[in-house]
């Protein structure tokens, strides 16, 4: 579990004056499903790029606040163009998170909606809310243009809610957890009131340092890359994590290690510095990279890998 760093835990409210409940965050590749959730959060537990199919696993974010417990499911884009072993674990993954939450929040982007997007709203179950937002309308300077997409989406199939946010501006995040929070059983929280994420840090490391290969780059290496944590140990207050890169091929290889493996390094001290700051702590890091051909469809590789 990863805890809010050098932050007070809230007080737990009375019995009977609480709700809890897991709410899906879906929509299709890049609509800003991990920055919502991050924003919602107050910290980067998923990871981001401008390159759609950055999210691979499922996260739980988690917030709390005085009358609730908001359990957000980060899950990944809906895939439809791209067919790999990978890319239907990814998909049967976004079909999972439907099940047994409480809440659906589907994101769209302010330009209005796609076939990708039609795609995915049938999928989504008649049985629970489903609450839209309408993400990136600061993109948009003339507000007037968002009237006939709002009136687009609403037309698609009934929601609980439409809420135009910015997620990347933490624009009108209120309101939609107020929306959200009108469907959250009672109950008490499931989780310590400081914590952020019910994944470890083992977890996150391998994000950060995938996140950041994405960010560099993205258009010479976009997906043929995924990161092993082969050990992670704590030594006094220092963390030692060792960590392994696999590629398709030799020459990705060569792509990411860069000159004298400069590239590489550049990688790994970016990423070693978000884990800092989220762990509270100084981390040692030390990266491999290794060529494994076909790992995206190797079903025991893709196990291993946590997939």
């Amino acid at each position: 579990m990863t805890r809010r760093p050098k932050r007070p835990s809230l007080e737990r409210p009375a019995a009977g004056a609480f709700r809890c409940g897991q709410v899906a965050i879906v929509g299709r590749p890049s609509v800003g499903k991990s920055t919502l959730v991050n924003a919602l959060v107050g910290a980067r537990i998923a990871i981001t790029s401008r390159r759609p199919q950055t999210t691979r696993r499922g996260v739980r974010g988690i917030l709390t606040t005085p009358a609730a417990q908001f359990i957000f499911v980060d899950t990944p884009g809906f895939q439809t163009r791209h067919r790999s072993l990978l890319n239907e674990r990814m998909n049967r993954a976004v079909r999972e998170s439907l099940g047994g939450v409480d809440a659906i929040v589907v994101v769209f982007e302010a330009a209005g909606l796609t076939d990708a997007d039609r795609h995915l709203l049938a999928l989504l179950p008649d049985d629970v809310a489903v609450i839209a937002t309408v993400n990136k309308i600061d993109r948009i300077a003339d507000k007037a243009r968002l009237l006939p997409k709002l009136a687009e989406i609403a037309a698609a199939r009934e929601f609980a809610a439409i809420v135009p946010i910015s997620a990347e501006k933490s624009f009108q995040l209120d309101q939609l957890t107020a929306e959200i929070v009108k469907h959250l059983p009672p109950g008490p929280p499931l989780f310590p009131t400081d914590e952020l994420t019910d994944r470890d840090e083992r977890f996150l490391a391998a994000e950060f340092l995938r996140e950041k290969i994405f960010r560099q780059l993205g258009d010479e290496l976009p997906y043929a890359a995924a990161v092993a944590i082969d050990t992670f140990t704590h030594d006094g207050e220092l963390r030692r994590i060792h960590a392994t890169v696999y590629v398709d091929k030799a020459n990705q290889r060569a792509i990411l290690l860069g000159e004298g493996g400069s590239r590489m390094k550049a990688i790994a001290s970016a990423a070693r510095g978000d884990m800092e700051r989220l762990f509270g702590g100084k981390v040692f890091l030390e990266v491999w990279v290794k060529v494994k051909p076909g790992w995206a469809n190797d079903e025991r590789m893709l196990t291993q890998l946590g997939y």
